[in-house]
């Protein structure tokens, strides 16, 4: 690590919030993410509360974590970063390390430690932290439908009815990308939870999948922007959507859409922080992140949003919404109740084969 890097995770450690004085001059952040319920949760757990400890920092949200990759490549390329932090998913989060144009992140140096001692990196969930990569929720991809499109003894329950039409009729809402498509076309089709991407990873096993979601294309109206699903749901234009945990949960506990979530093969994944390579304040940055994502802060997205906190530190200090004042645990992806029959998205396999499978879909969605 760069001996940069080495001050920037000392100087976290030393001194969370305690700034020097030339940086107590006015600075605004730009802090990009996703937009909707979720950027709404961070802005009151983290933002904003960090603004009041720190009156002359003004942090403006930017809603473009979808194109993330391509606006730190863009701006990398012509010398301007102008991004401060950055919400991305693991995968391009990698994509972006090997580039060089997100900065290596010494765990331990640079992030809290637990309330009892425990080093972040033995704190975050396993397998969690990346090598530029700080996590900061579980999400999944689960499947959500109207109870009123079907008869009350003859609930849909499983990723299987999402796939049968001839008991469960009605259009299905789908995201306009291969995964979690292709991964639900083969858990239908009888693959184990844990044994997908290696069918995947072959052709027959790719032709398979397709050959699945095949049964219902006719059925199919696809969506691109987070918000779309629970409202295709909410307008009647669907049965069945898929989506964001996080969205879904906010469209029916705070929005009252008449909806359930079926939990049976949630697409588990990680979300977190990037720092963008030669970004205009790098050390306020690196002090907000060491607030951000210590036990306590964690657990406080959880209060306005059901995604599960990445530290293992943080799962019993989750509590009660902070408006709805219900009890967030059964919501949380992670609950033992939810876990049943994971898929864990592997970021490996995307990388390898991300390329090909989404030319492939694309051309699909058109035939």
């Amino acid at each position: 690590m760069s001996t940069k890097l080495k001050l920037i995770g000392l100087s976290s450690v030393a001194s969370v919030l305690a700034l020097s004085a030339a940086a107590q001059n006015p600075v605004s952040l730009t802090i990009v993410s996703w937009g909707g319920a979720y950027t709404a949760s961070q802005q009151r757990a983290y933002h904003a509360p960090f603004m009041e400890l720190n009156p002359h920092v003004t942090i403006a949200n930017d809603d473009g974590s979808a194109n993330a990759l391509a606006g730190l490549r863009a701006q990398a390329q012509a010398g301007n970063v102008t991004w401060d932090l950055v919400d991305m998913l693991p995968s391009d989060a990698q994509l972006a390390c090997d580039e060089g144009i997100i900065l290596q992140i010494d765990h331990d140096a640079m992030l809290a430690p637990a309330p009892d001692g425990t080093p972040a990196s033995e704190d975050f969930l396993p397998g969690s932290l990346g090598e530029c990569f700080i996590p900061q929720i579980v999400y999944s991809t689960v499947l959500t439908f109207r109870p009123g499109a079907f008869p009350a003894d003859a609930q849909p329950a499983s990723i299987a009815d999402l796939f049968d039409v001839e008991n469960f009729p009605g259009r299905r809402a789908l995201q306009d990308r291969p995964g979690t498509n292709l991964e639900w076309a083969l858990y239908a089709d009888g693959v184990d939870p844990d044994d997908i991407y290696e069918v995947l990873a072959t052709p027959e096993g790719v032709d398979r999948a397709f050959a699945k979601l095949d049964t219902i294309k006719d059925h199919i109206i696809f969506w691109t922007e987070g918000a779309q699903a629970p409202q295709l749901l909410a307008d009647g234009e669907v049965a069945f959507a898929t989506g964001y945990n996080g969205r879904m949960f906010d469209a029916i506990e705070v929005e009252g859409m008449d909806a359930e979530i079926i939990w049976d093969g949630q697409v588990v994944e990680w979300d977190g922080w990037v720092v963008p390579a030669d970004g205009p304040n790098v050390d306020l940055v690196m002090e907000y992140l060491y607030w951000a994502t210590d036990t306590q802060r964690l657990a406080d997205q959880a209060k306005f949003i059901s995604f599960g906190p990445a530290r293992a530190s943080s799962a019993g200090v989750v509590g009660q919404h902070a408006d709805l004042g219900i009890d967030m645990a059964p919501h949380m992806p992670t609950n033992p109740d939810n876990y049943f029959a994971p898929i864990v998205l592997d970021n490996d396999f995307w990388a390898d084969y991300g390329d090909e499978l989404r030319e492939r879909f694309a051309n699909w969605m058109l035939q």
